[in-house]
Formats: C-alpha cells, sequence, structure tokens
C-alpha cells in the first residue's frame, strides 16, 4: 500500500515514522511505563510531521485573529511560522504537501497520541485523501490563557496514519454475556484472579526485582495457559519512512538491523555487568534498569530497544534462578 506526499514547491517537510519513546515515560521509575504495550504501539503507529523553527505563542483569550501571538526563535524563517488563521484561540500549522492514499482510504490527522503539552491542545481530522486536491492545516487549539508556551524546531506537530474509509459502518457492535463463550470466560476468570492476586501482593510488598512487578501475558501475546494466541501479534511497530525524492537515493529500511557504535563483545560484556549486578542485588530495582539503559544508549541503541534488552535480560536472570 502507498501513501504519497506531493511535495507544493519550496516545502522540504521533515517526516518520519513515530518514536515510541516519550519524555514523561522515561521519566517514570524504572521507565515503567514502557511495560504498558498499548501505549507502545500507539506511540509508533503513524507518522509524524516536525516544526521546521522553533518559536513561542500565546492566546490571550480572545475570538479574533489577533488574540493569538507568535513569537519565533532568533533566525528562524517565517514562512514556515504557524499563524492565527481561524481565531477562537486556534494556531495554526499550514501543511505544504498533497496526501494521497488508495481508493477507499482516509487519511487519520491529529497529535502524537500520549504526548501533551502544557496549555494547547491538538484537534483530529479525518481527511478522505483519494480524491481531495485539496492541502490541509494541523490545527491546536489553546487551553490556557495568557500563558507563553514553546515548540522547538524539530519537535512533532502533527501525526498522520491511514484508516478505512467504510470499515466502521460496517461494524455491527452488540452486547453478549460472558458466559456464552465459556473457554474466553475461562481465560478471563483465571486472568482476573491472577491480576488479584499480585496486586494484592504488590501492596504487601513490593518486589525488588522489575521483573517481578509486573505481568507480560498481553506482552507476550500469550493466553493464560501460556500459549500464543495469534501469529501476528506486536510487541513493536516498525514503519517505513517516506522514501527520497531522488530516484537514486536508497530508501531506509525500517527492518534493517540496528548499527550500534561498538562491537557485540563490548555490548555484551555491558549487559552482562548490569545484569549480574542485579542478580547479586549491587544494584537496586530502580537503579539497576537506569543504569543498563544509559550503557546501552551510550553504545547506539535506541531508547525503546535498551528497554526491551533489559526486559529480556531480566526475565534471564529470573530464569537462571529458577
Amino acid at each position: 500500500m502507498d501513501l504519497i506526499c506531493y511535495l507544493c514547491p519550496g516545502w522540504a517537510p521533515m517526516i518520519r515514522p513515530a518514536s515510541a519513546t516519550r519524555r514523561w515515560m522515561d521519566d517514570t521509575r524504572s521507565s515503567f511505563a514502557y511495560r504498558c504495550l498499548p501505549l507502545n504501539i500507539a506511540n509508533a503507529h503513524g507518522w509524524e510531521i516536525l516544526s521546521p523553527v522553533g518559536f513561542e505563542a500565546i492566546w490571550t483569550g480572545g475570538p479574533n485573529l489577533p488574540d493569538v501571538q507568535v513569537r519565533l526563535a532568533a533566525g528562524a524563517d517565517p514562512k514556515f511560522a504557524p499563524v492565527s488563521a481561524f481565531g477562537e484561540g486556534v494556531l495554526t500549522f499550514h501543511i505544504h504537501g498533497l496526501f494521497r492514499t488508495p481508493p477507499g482510504w482516509n487519511l487519520w490527522v491529529g497529535g502524537s497520541p500520549n504526548s501533551p503539552k502544557d496549555g494547547i491542545y491538538p484537534l483530529t481530522g479525518v481527511i478522505e485523501t483519494d480524491w481531495a486536491p485539496y492541502t490541509f492545516t494541523m490545527n491546536w487549539r489553546f487551553t490556557r490563557r495568557n500563558h507563553w508556551l514553546r515548540f522547538d524546531a524539530g519537535e512533532p506537530i502533527c501525526f498522520l496514519f491511514p484508516v478505512q474509509r467504510a470499515v466502521l459502518e460496517q461494524v455491527t457492535p452488540r452486547f453478549l454475556p460472558l458466559e456464552s463463550e465459556p473457554q474466553l470466560g475461562a481465560h478471563y476468570a483465571a486472568w482476573n484472579h491472577s491480576r488479584s492476586a499480585f496486586l494484592e501482593a504488590q501492596k504487601r510488598d513490593r518486589p525488588a526485582r522489575p521483573v517481578d512487578q509486573w505481568q507480560k501475558y498481553y506482552y507476550r501475546g500469550v493466553d493464560m495457559t501460556d500459549q500464543a494466541v495469534t501469529p501476528d501479534h506486536r510487541a513493536k511497530l516498525r514503519l517505513a519512512p517516506f522514501a527520497p525524492l531522488t530516484p537514486d537515493a536508497p530508501a531506509a529500511n525500517p527492518n534493517a538491523p540496528i548499527i550500534l557504535d561498538t562491537d557485540t563483545k563490548t555490548l555484551g560484556r555491558a549487559i552482562g555487568e548490569v545484569a549480574a549486578a542485579l542478580r547479586s542485588g549491587a544494584l537496586d530495582a530502580d537503579a539497576g534498569p537506569d543504569a543498563l539503559a544509559k550503557r546501552l544508549t551510550a553504545l547506539g541503541l535506541g531508547e525503546s530497544e535498551a528497554l526491551e534488552v533489559i526486559w529480556a535480560a531480566l526475565d534471564r536472570v529470573e530464569e537462571d534462578a529458577t
């Protein structure tokens, strides 16, 4: 399936496959927010358009165009600046590209999921990009008056992904009692009992090892009998980047192996040292994963990949202990 962006003259967009990481998730204790697989998948479930300029903006509270003011960073090109185009406390980014999807496919356009910004909120639209010869705007509505906020150059301003136009209208939603599916009900009952017992144990005595602080059934894509249920379970998305404009330039391969700034022996030693420290108790439950993550990212591993390595290592420690 092709997703095409026809570039208007003079527009050199910064578009990338969305990152699974978020600063606030990095800052949670032991980066525990990344244990929630639905968050990770949603974060990376599309492509992000980045701001070409840094700027500050404010809304004074009124409905008129001048009530939104924009102050560009030094040296920023004003032709790429957001504007007040509609009033009502809305900040508008012009997207100077014409997106095309296959017949019957729309484009969902909004803000990056799970990425709140104090004082302003991204508005969402669904656009019939299989036929419309029109560009669209990305709009953010202020939620606080008289509050200067900042966007950095390179910060995501727009998030998009294709959706089938007719699929929702073909859905027949209905209620059924859980007991009408005995096997599903049994799995749910086993999970509910296990989850309740797990949470109670957490309240009484929080486990020291991070691997013992969360259940991984959904993350691993297995049911309560530890069996894989579907062959296409995803623990990570690897979306293709937009191909380069020049036909002779090679497009990046999203499934290519990660290139590390080190050799495998050094990487293995780093993992082994921290895993050994975790096993011996020399690193506590919070400092251990943080130390390992810093070691891995310093060697060239991405943050989300580093976390997957951490969890795999901790699982191995647990297996070796048993």
